[in-house]
């Protein structure tokens, strides 16, 4: 498959060679200014992700993230009912306060909760709010497979990845906003032109990349906590594998998706395992812990 490259020169609208060898220059000279702008926004990064120490863009205080988060917990609550389960919440709430101990932030107030739905999902929102739809169960088949989702969920919060993508909406927003001004100025006729390029380009080489960077990021933090909570995680890379299965084959092409391809979760998840392996061994063990295809 390919794509149409939002940088290639534009047809010449109007006017002689030279002018359009000049608009074809100026035209490649803000695309280019496009990129470097993004590149001196993620140099001005004050924060590094916990165990990947990767640097971040973050514009907002994260007592702002956990008080959204709060609210959008309350929401969401209210809207999906919890689930009368009652055995698979208490199994939830065991599994999410072990990864919590290990998550060495006593400054959140964790919630866990079990909704009522066929969603094969999961979510962590900033300040600990941890909900896990019923549908996803099945595919966890036992405690160390709910490990993997629920590590993986409260990753994204350790991170801060939610106000990290707030960060770089924002930012986008600042930029587009330049790029706008100088191509009214220089070359009004192609400032369309000018605008698509800059939305293709940011949306498939910067922010689609950085939610993949953020999936991988949650994998790798992911598998660390569980080990640390006394979980296998030899089971990381098998939930991804019983996952694919879903998909009847139709596998996601990894570049135009948020996610990374499921094959390389499971690739990278497998070259972790050494260190993953040690923080196990010095766990309390639990291993696979209970079987919820039998409860």
């Amino acid at each position: 498959m390919s794509l149409h490259d939002p940088f290639r020169s534009p047809t010449p609208i109007s006017g002689s060679n030279h002018e359009s060898h000049v608009s074809r220059r100026k035209f490649l000279e803000y695309s280019l200014a496009v990129g470097a702008s993004w590149g001196c926004l993620g140099a001005c990064g004050c924060r590094s992700v916990p165990e990947t120490d990767r640097k971040q863009l973050l514009l907002l205080p994260e007592s702002q993230e956990v008080s959204l988060g709060a609210q959008a917990f309350s929401q969401v609550t209210t809207e999906a009912p919890e689930s009368t389960n009652t055995a698979m919440a208490d199994v939830v709430r065991r599994v999410g306060e072990r990864i919590a101990k290990e998550a060495k932030r006593s400054d959140y107030e964790w919630e866990f909760k079990l909704l009522a739905s066929s969603e094969k999902n999961a979510f962590c929102l900033p300040g600990g709010k941890v909900a896990v739809h019923e549908g996803i169960l099945p595919i966890c088949e036992n405690e160390a497979g709910l490990a993997v989702v629920m590590s993986h969920e409260v990753a994204h919060a350790l991170a801060r990845h939610g106000g990290e993508r707030m960060s770089q909406n924002m930012a986008s927003q600042g930029v587009q906003q330049i790029v706008s001004r100088v191509a009214k100025k220089h070359v009004p006729t192609r400032e369309e032109l000018l605008m698509q390029a800059y939305g293709l380009g940011t949306e498939y080489l910067v922010l689609l990349p950085y939610s993949r960077k953020q999936e991988s990021e949650a994998d790798h933090i992911g598998i660390m906590l569980m080990s640390k909570a006394g979980y296998d995680p030899t089971e990381a890379p098998k939930f991804w594998g019983r996952f694919s299965t879903l998909k009847d084959g139709q596998q996601t092409i990894e570049f135009l998706s948020t996610h990374p391809s499921d094959e390389r979760r499971q690739r990278d998840l497998v070259a972790l395992m050494d260190e993953a392996r040690q923080h196990y061994q010095s766990s309390p063990k639990i291993g696979l812990g209970q079987d919820l295809l039998r409860a």
